[in-house]
């Protein structure tokens, strides 16, 4: 069932438990307005609530994944408009901060499939992703030094877990585009090949048919490894361990192995 967030963002969510979100702005290349922003928050709001979703595929409509920052708004930046920058509307993050920090939030796996231009905005929104399926002529920039600017919708912390430190910076510091083929090389892409999309749909759908509650708790111990020390993550990784044992999905997990049949899970418990 596909479902219109607004006239930017469509959601659908499949009997998989794989859920869909396609930018749809295909005339401006997907370019990213206040409504683009809005859309894509208010997406992510309804996939967080919702214990059926199992994996997400986040693409863009027609020729390219995200053009960057709409001419529009670029223009109120050099009117000196700072668009609200400095109000932490979403816990953490600024309403353009969520719209790639969202996906790093939300409960399950994301998987970005990128073609045509990714750029500036729209890089950043596809690092927010857990991985990120690229077809090898992408265009990937952090192109916002073009402007004067700086990545500002979570580029740095999303990139700091990515690339080495000195590719981020060259990355940033010459906004200079790479192919889909570099990105893999430097660690920015997943996986490379001709249809993003469809290679997108099937890893998600593996993700999809694993226990709904050990694919979270992972997610939540991967969201935590970057910032804890040894023993913060030793401790994490028991107190999820401890969590999932004896539960319906991790019980279902047990019995389908030790009988040779597909497993039967139901929605998250966690």
């Amino acid at each position: 069932m596909t479902q219109p967030i607004n006239e930017r963002v469509r959601v659908s969510l499949g009997e998989d438990g794989v859920a869909e979100v396609r930018l749809n702005r295909p005339d401006k290349l997907n370019a990213v307005d206040p409504a683009m922003i809005a859309g894509i928050v208010a997406a992510q709001d309804r996939l967080r609530e919702d214990r059926n979703v199992r994996a997400v595929v986040l693409c863009g409509e027609g020729r390219g994944f995200c053009a960057g920052l709409d001419m529009t708004a670029m223009g109120a930046l050099a009117a000196g408009d700072d668009l609200g920058l400095m109000a932490r509307t979403h816990g953490q993050a600024n309403a353009p901060q969520q719209t790639a920090w969202g996906w790093r939030t939300l409960p399950v796996p994301v998987i970005a499939a990128v073609h045509g231009p990714a750029f500036g905005a729209g890089f950043q929104i596809a690092l927010g992703a857990d991985v990120r399926c690229v077809a090898p002529d992408a265009k990937l920039s952090a192109m916002e030094v073009k402007w004067g600017l700086v990545p500002d919708m979570a580029g740095v912390a999303l990139l700091r877990e990515l690339v080495r430190a000195d590719v981020a910076r060259e990355l940033v510091f010459t906004g200079r585009v790479v192919d889909g083929s570099e990105a893999a090389a430097l660690g920015l892409a997943t996986w490379v090949g001709d249809d993003p999309f469809a290679r997108a749909r099937a890893l998600a759908a593996e993700i999809a048919a694993k226990s709904p509650d050990a694919v979270r708790a992972a997610k939540r111990l991967f969201n935590q490894a970057f910032d804890l020390d040894a023993a913060g993550v030793l401790a994490a990784e028991a107190r999820e361990q401890s969590a999932l044992i004896g539960g319906l999905n991790q019980r279902e997990a047990i019995m389908a192995g030790l009988q040779k049949r597909p497993p039967a899970f139901g929605p998250a418990e966690g």
